[in-house]
C-alpha cells in the first residue's frame, strides 16, 4: 500500500482535516516508509500529489500542514478557509517588469579643489 493510500484511508475514516504529525500518529506501521522522518515523507507525498495533479488530485491542503480529501473538503472547511482552495493569481509576467522607470540618476556634486579648500594642506 502507497503512503498516499493509507493518507487517503485515515482521511476518509476521520472526514476531518488533520496535521501531516496527526495522519502519521494515526497510521503508525501503515505507512510504508521506514524513513525516520514520516511526517516529512508524508507532507512531501501530499504536496507533491497536489501539485502534479492539481484539480483531478483527492487531496486539498486546508490550511499550511493540513490536509483533507477533496470530496470531504466543501463541507468541512469554513467560508474564511474556502480561499485555502481558490488558484493563487499568476506571477506577473516579465513584460510588467520592464515597464518599471529606471531609477533617478544621482546629483550631482561639485568636486573642490584643492586650492579651493583653506587650512588644508600640510605646513612643512
Amino acid at each position: 500500500m502507497t503512503t498516499l493510500a493509507v493518507v487517503e484511508d485515515i482521511l476518509r475514516e476521520t472526514a476531518v482535516p488533520m496535521s501531516v504529525r496527526e495522519i502519521v500518529e494515526r497510521a503508525g506501521a501503515r505507512l510504508p516508509s521506514k524513513s525516520k522522518t514520516p511526517d516529512t515523507v508524508v507532507a512531501r507525498d501530499l504536496s507533491m500529489d497536489i501539485k502534479r495533479k492539481g484539480e483531478t488530485s483527492l487531496f486539498v491542503r486546508t490550511s499550511p500542514g493540513r490536509y483533507t480529501l477533496r470530496t470531504l473538503a466543501g463541507a468541512e472547511i469554513p467560508n474564511d478557509g474556502a480561499a485555502m482552495l481558490r488558484p493563487a493569481a499568476p506571477p506577473p509576467s516579465m513584460s510588467a517588469l520592464s515597464q518599471r522607470k529606471p531609477p533617478a540618476p544621482a546629483p550631482s556634486v561639485p568636486r573642490t579643489r584643492d586650492s579651493d579648500v583653506q587650512g588644508g594642506g600640510f605646513a612643512g
